[in-house]
């Protein structure tokens, strides 16, 4: 489940047992003026309003549908997406803050709830804050929190060095970047890992740099090992080819060049760079590199 800048993507996996906030399949079995009645099964009839239903909606048909309290806290279907379902974190905008909690714009009708007492600092109209939607015990309401910690998973991570894993962006700190990581853990991208700009809410792709002792997760935007600096290799030469076998970069230029025109840092750089000319595949000149015979290794 991986996302970006803000908004969620969905892993295409629905619930044949209807669920509050999340994506059903339900069939539908009555038709009204105003909607669509679909058998939420041991929820009861949900009604699909009008507007909400496909053309050309058959009874008998199965609809995707997403299910959440309305305003009388009735349930009620809609193929609107919204931007979390139960289960996943999001950096969503608050619409209004009161005494008792702040009401957060999802894509619905509806907003989504935090109760004062779930909000790990007071949130204030406008704000954008990266929270999770759950399903409130007693209420049965669709509700979230910023108090993050609670529903990250405490039990020792099982990942491997250089495993891809989907990253939340969700803070920044002295050392860097926290992030949660698959949607369970929180790990953390040191600065000095980071040669690109990040933004809170901002959903990418990331690897497993190490878990340590204490079970806490260092993380990397490239993959750690022999395959990554074969992967950055790949990249050089490709750049060098399609700049007609010269490029003025060496040890000399800037990180922020480096980062411009490869997308990596300048330590992997050099990494990558002294595997290719190990290799012959390149020239190091003062300045820059230069591709070898159209990248054939010349051998000695």
């Amino acid at each position: 489940m991986a996302a970006e800048n803000g908004a969620n993507t969905f892993n295409g996996d629905y619930f044949y047992m209807a669920e509050v906030g999340k994506f059903n399949k339900l069939r539908a079995i009555l038709e009204l003026d105003y909607g669509i009645y679909l058998d939420g099964e041991d929820l009861g009839e949900i009604l699909l309003p009008r507007r909400y239903v496909p053309e050309n909606c058959q009874i008998g048909e199965e609809v995707e549908v997403f299910i959440y309290h309305d305003s009388k806290e009735r349930l009620v279907a809609t193929t609107q997406k919204p931007l979390a379902i139960v289960g996943q974190f999001a950096l969503l905008k608050v619409k209004a803050a009161t005494d008792v909690g702040a009401f957060l714009d999802w894509n619905l009708p509806r907003d989504l709830f935090v109760p004062f007492r779930e909000q790990k600092q007071k949130m204030v109209e406008g704000g954008f804050y990266v929270v999770y939607v759950y399903l409130d015990e007693k209420s049965g309401r669709i509700t979230a929190s910023s108090r993050l910690d609670k529903f990250l998973d405490k039990q020792e991570p099982d990942f491997h060095e250089g495993q891809k894993v989907d990253l939340l962006i969700c803070d920044r700190t002295d050392l860097g970047y926290k992030a949660i990581v698959d949607n369970t853990y929180w790990g953390i991208l040191y600065e000095n890992d980071v040669f690109q700009k990040l933004k809170i809410g901002q959903r990418l792709e990331g690897f497993i740099k190490k878990v340590r002792d204490d079970a806490k997760i260092d993380l990397c935007l490239q993959k750690p090992g022999y395959e990554k600096v074969d992967d950055i290799s790949e990249k050089i030469l490709d750049t060098l080819k399609a700049r007609g076998g010269f490029i003025a970069v060496n040890d000399k230029s800037s990180p922020e060049l480096i980062y411009e025109l490869f997308g990596i840092s300048k330590k992997n750089y050099k990494k990558a760079v002294g595997a290719l000319y190990k290799r012959n595949m390149i020239s190091i000149e003062d300045e820059g590199l230069k591709l070898r015979d159209n990248n054939k290794p010349i051998s000695t």
